[in-house]
């Protein structure tokens, strides 16, 4: 345990010490700072002192941090494809079929699991314990970007900013049929599905459900068959896309929970659902640099595309351009 020292500013009004030090130190959360107080680590004048008791300009805290409980969980080496990390956070491109988060009925091999053994010695503590950050999920199925942050300061910036929706999340969908436009909006409340528990649904929200909005564009279209969708989600419901295509009449392909079946114009049927979160932009939390990160669509994802174009002639828009970080592939920062 690091000894800190902290002097309350001269002239500052009495004020409780957490809050002194929770102003001297905002790299720690208050909820952090208050286990340094009930473990009996912060003193003044050599006096340990509560959280609720007075400081003054001119009154020196000395305190600690309390040891960093190990995680519960065993850290295993699993392959990761890195796309960005310093000492703050990673964006991992998560293979589809991994789980991110351990549960009832997972084995070891989760994101959780592999994140110990990639940051083995390189995480400060998430609430006190040894363990990655993550701030928001995927499907087992679905590949593509998560964030993970090291450390407490940084995964209260990232919870920061999806809370407020100030991200920009891009997901790539591979749909059952062409729209008839070229983009649109879908603003329809998800809730969960009644019959079917494990479902969700679109839902009034006075029974329940809750404000969702995706925008999308046709990125390129294979005949009749199928359509590639760049999907924005302004919220983060579970099986928002997966909802809100299905609600625009255009199924995500291997989504059988929402209605997919086989189609025989494909000579190879996908084995799990299209869909890849493939383009986040955020604002680091700790240097406050903006970071575009892109990540490559996985071989089964491309593979169902070959598939298409061999079934049907493509018929794609005009490609957007996409500014790429000179010494990387993934990532831009600026």
């Amino acid at each position: 345990m690091t000894p800190h020292s902290y002097t309350v500013p001269a002239g500052a009004r009495a004020l409780r010490a957490d809050k002194a030090l929770a102003d001297g130190f905002p790299e720690h959360s208050r909820v952090a700072l208050q286990r340094a107080f009930d473990a009996g680590l912060v003193s003044v004048a050599g006096r340990v002192i509560k959280r609720d008791q007075s400081v003054a300009g001119g009154d020196e805290m000395a305190f600690s941090m309390p040891a960093i409980k190990a995680a519960e969980l065993k850290a295993v080496s699993l392959p990761l494809d890195v796309l960005f990390e310093d000492k703050h956070l990673l964006a991992v491109n998560k293979s589809a079929g991994m789980i991110v988060h351990p549960g009832a009925g997972t084995g070891e091999d989760t994101l959780v699991h592999a994140l110990l053994a990639h940051c083995a010695g390189g995480l400060s503590g998430i609430g006190g314990v040894e363990r990655p950050g993550i701030v928001h999920r995927l499907d087992r199925e679905t590949s593509g970007i998560i964030i993970v942050a090291k450390n407490d300061r940084a995964h209260r910036g990232l919870a920061a900013q999806f809370s407020a929706r100030s991200l920009q999340k891009e997901y790539l969908a591979l749909v059952a049929g062409v729209p008839a436009l070229m983009s649109g909006s879908i603003r329809k409340a998800i809730g969960r599905n009644k019959q079917h528990r494990h479902k969700m649904a679109v839902v009034e929200t006075e029974q329940g459900g809750r404000d969702a909005h995706t925008d999308w564009e046709l990125v390129e279209k294979f005949g009749a068959l199928a359509a590639l969708l760049r999907c924005t989600i302004h919220t983060g419901r579970t099986h928002q896309i997966r909802v809100h295509l299905k609600a625009l009449g255009h199924v995500l392909l291997g989504d059988e929970i929402y209605g997919w079946k086989p189609d025989p114009g494909l000579k190879t049927q996908p084995d799990r659902v299209m869909l890849h979160a493939e383009h986040l932009v955020f604002t680091h939390p700790v240097t406050g640099r903006t970071l575009d990160i892109r990540a490559p669509l996985p071989a089964d994802f491309a593979g169902v595309m070959a598939t298409l174009r061999a079934s049907a002639k493509p018929v794609p828009p005009p490609k957007r351009p996409t500014a790429r970080r000179p010494h990387s592939p993934h990532v831009r920062e600026t």
